[in-house]
């Protein structure tokens, strides 16, 4: 059984002068949820032996703003094709993570992210991947378990969608978002 664990960047600030998307920083309300995450993936209990992220630099400050509630430091494998990956070129840097890793963490961007999701979830007539139907906000984790004994064996319709935490579920003020 493999458990891997998908984490939306956290909000960025459009506001800011940066001249590429890829230097787009989080706002205000960016961290505060990425905090907000980081205290709930401690609270669950969850831990991972793998961290895969685009190298964005929201995707980075989402990453020091959920260690910031988490308490534990995140040690991220930077993967340049995450940043705006749709969701075929995601399952390829799924099948290519390390065997021995149970636990897996990818942080990375939409709609990419909400794709993957629906790609490998099969539908259903309720449940949880009807609300990621309706939108994957930023900082939202959605956690899922596929019955396989490697990474190379991920494929559509295989996995058991087992959480879907948006924000705005941890703390009311962080939604909802425009985006």
């Amino acid at each position: 059984m493999k458990t891997l664990t998908l984490l939306r960047h956290a909000k960025s600030g459009w506001d800011d002068p940066v001249t590429r998307d890829f230097d787009r920083p989080l706002n205000a309300k960016g961290k505060r949820a990425a905090q907000t995450v980081g205290r709930n993936l401690r609270d669950l209990g969850l831990e991972f032996d793998h961290i895969v992220a685009s190298p964005a630099i929201r995707v980075g400050e989402t990453l020091d703003a959920v260690v910031a509630g988490y308490g534990r430091k995140l040690a991220p494998v930077w993967e340049r094709r995450i940043y705006l990956a749709s969701a075929a070129t995601l399952l390829d840097v799924v099948h290519e993570l390390p065997a021995d890793a149970d636990r897996v963490l990818l942080v990375g961007h939409n709609p990419g992210l909400e794709d993957l999701v629906l790609m490998l979830v099969p539908e259903a007539a309720d449940g949880l991947r009807t609300l990621v139907e309706e939108k994957y906000p930023t900082a939202t984790m959605a956690e899922m378990t596929l019955a396989i004994t490697g990474w190379d064996d991920a494929a559509a319709g295989r996995a058991t969608l087992t959480r879907y935490i948006r924000p705005r579920d941890l703390d009311a003020t962080l939604g909802p978002d425009e985006d």
